[in-house]
């Protein structure tokens, strides 16, 4: 039995992928985390994100920064990439998905600590991004998540970059 099988893993190394429109997080697989014991960012950069809006309906854009501290298990990249693009025909606003997306990582991995960050495109002349994070209770990472998050944006980023 291959490695990948034997962590339930159905999307990696699948050639015949069935890209999914419409939001659903049963996409996300996990796989064990090979290294427990020792505390360690992953960070995932998604540049194409794309949602709609609930109101009007038209296309929002985004780069999405997923960060996340393991504990167990592992969130495997394929499925993520399958997760994020089924936003592509979702309906909410930019708070809502960067809320929910935090939310459906923690239900699947119970993280040591994540924050997700979602930098949108202007529409209407203005650009939205929301930022949330998480620290698991009763560890050290819930102080480091209030502290990222109470520090989050002392210094905003020019924005001349979009």
């Amino acid at each position: 039995m291959t490695e990948r099988k034997k962590e339930g893993l159905t999307l990696l190394g699948n050639k015949g992928t069935n890209y999914i429109f419409d939001y659903d997080p049963e996409l996300l697989e996990t796989f064990q985390n090979a290294h427990p014991n020792r505390d360690y960012f992953v960070k995932f950069n998604f540049p194409e994100f794309t949602s709609l809006c609930p109101i009007t309906h038209q296309p929002d854009f985004a780069t999405l920064h997923i960060s996340y501290v393991p504990a167990e298990r592992m969130v495997e990249s394929k499925s993520l990439k399958l997760y994020l693009f089924s936003y592509r025909n979702h309906g909410d606003f930019h708070e809502d998905c960067v809320n929910k997306i935090a939310d459906d990582l923690i239900r699947l991995m119970d993280p040591k600590y994540l924050e997700v960050w979602g930098k949108f495109l202007p529409r209407g002349g203005i650009s939205i991004d929301p930022y949330v994070n998480y620290g698991k209770k009763g560890t050290r990472w819930e102080e480091v998540a209030f502290d990222r998050l109470s520090k989050h944006d002392l210094y905003p980023e020019k924005i001349d970059n979009r």
